[in-house]
C-alpha cells in the first residue's frame, strides 16, 4: 500500500512539472521611466510611435509605459488605444485595441500612482495585460500609443531616450528606439517595456520560458521511473 501511495504521489508531481505554462518575460525594454524631462500627448487626436525590436519569432502578452497625468490627484487612465505595426502607425498591423480598467479584447489596462515630479505632473506606471500578439519572425516593430482617457486628466508618454535600455543582452536589441509624434515627426524615445514569450531556439542551453522540452519531459520521466524503482526495492 506504501508503495502504491508513492507510486500515485510521483506521478502527480510529473504530470505537474509537465503541465507547467509559459511565463511572461521582458521581450524588449527600452529603459526605465525618466519622469523628469519631457513626455508626449497622447490625447487630443496624437498619436505617439515607438520602435521596438525581437531577436525572433514572439508572442507580445501585454506592454509597460511611464505616463506624465496633467491632473494628478483627479484620475488616472482608465482606456488607452494602442496598436503594433510594422511602420510607425503604418504598414502592417498585428494587432490593435483599446485597453480598458474593465479588461476585454484590448486588454486590462492598471495606473500605478508613483510621485509628482518637479513640474507638478504625477507620473504614473501603466500596465496593458491580456494580449496575444503574434510576431511570426524577429525584426522591428511598432507600439502606437493614442486616446489616452481617464478622470479630467491629460496624458503625456514619458521621454527617456532610452537611457538604460536593454540593448542587445537577450531583450531583442534595437536600442534606443526610434519614435515619432503624428504631429511633429521625429522625437527623442519614451520609456516602455513589452511582454511576452519568445519561441524556443535550437540551442539547448538556451531558455526562453518555463515550459520544458519534450526531451526534458522524458528525461525527466526516465528519472521518475528510476526514483520509482529505487523505493520499490528499499519498499519490498
Amino acid at each position: 500500500m506504501k508503495l502504491h501511495l508513492a507510486s500515485l504521489s510521483l506521478l502527480a508531481l510529473c504530470l505537474t512539472v509537465a503541465a507547467v505554462p509559459g511565463i511572461a518575460q521582458t521581450l524588449y525594454s527600452n529603459g526605465p521611466i525618466n519622469g523628469s524631462t519631457n513626455a508626449w500627448d497622447i490625447v487630443n487626436g496624437f498619436i505617439v510611435s515607438d520602435s521596438f525590436t525581437l531577436s525572433g519569432s514572439s508572442d507580445a502578452t501585454g506592454f509597460m509605459l511611464g505616463v506624465w497625468n496633467e491632473c494628478e490627484g483627479c484620475g488616472q487612465m482608465t482606456s488607452l488605444g494602442w496598436s503594433m505595426t510594422s511602420g510607425p502607425d503604418g504598414g502592417t498591423v498585428y494587432a490593435s485595441g483599446t485597453a480598458t480598467t474593465s479588461g476585454g479584447s484590448g486588454g486590462l489596462l492598471a495606473s500605478q500612482f508613483l510621485y509628482t515630479n518637479q513640474f507638478g505632473y504625477g507620473i504614473d506606471e501603466v500596465t496593458v495585460s491580456g494580449l496575444n500578439v503574434n510576431f511570426g519572425s524577429g525584426g522591428t516593430y511598432w507600439l502606437n500609443l493614442q486616446n489616452a482617457q481617464g478622470g479630467d486628466g491629460y496624458f503625456f508618454w514619458d521621454q527617456n531616450s532610452g537611457v538604460g535600455c536593454g540593448g542587445d543582452n537577450g531583450m531583442g536589441g534595437g536600442c534606443p528606439s526610434l519614435a515619432q509624434d503624428s504631429g511633429v515627426g521625429t522625437i527623442p524615445s519614451e520609456s516602455f517595456t513589452i511582454l511576452g514569450t519568445q519561441s524556443s531556439t535550437t540551442s539547448t542551453s538556451t531558455t526562453t520560458g518555463t515550459v520544458p522540452e519534450p526531451s526534458g519531459i522524458m528525461l525527466f520521466g526516465s528519472g521518475i521511473l528510476g526514483l520509482a524503482g529505487m523505493l520499490r526495492r528499499k519498499l519490498l
